[in-house]
């Protein structure tokens, strides 16, 4: 059970029109130009975007794996020890982080075409 910086960037090419910028200390991931993720490889962190209710719930239930980093609105974003999750439940954090800030087209694109990936 584990992750690394590297397989967590590589997941993000699964997510259409997504960027990444270095600013030098973290990676910044967008879509449509907002954000909805951060990159700390030092640590071996990342911060998600989620709803409040999911940041809540990630947060109580395992709180070696997850922290709180900062609500804003409705969202509540989310730290993430990469060394402590599993690929899979990555991967499902960061689609739901993206599918909350992708313009919808993008969205319903990326769900219509993943129904002909399984």
């Amino acid at each position: 059970m584990s992750v690394t910086v590297d397989e967590f960037l590589t997941m993000l090419g699964t997510l259409p029109e997504t960027t990444q910028t270095d600013t030098g200390n973290w990676i910044s991931l967008k879509v449509g130009g907002k954000g909805f993720g951060f990159v700390w490889e030092k640590t071996q962190t990342v911060g998600l975007k989620a709803t409040l209710d999911e940041q809540i719930a990630l947060v109580a239930e395992r709180p070696e794996v997850f922290e709180v980093q900062f609500t804003a609105g409705q969202f509540g974003w989310v730290v993430v020890h990469l060394p402590k999750i599993e690929s899979d439940e990555l991967l499902e954090l960061v689609t739901e982080a993206w599918a909350l800030t992708a313009p919808k087209r993008l969205v319903s694109a990326h769900e219509f075409g993943s129904l002909y990936d399984e």
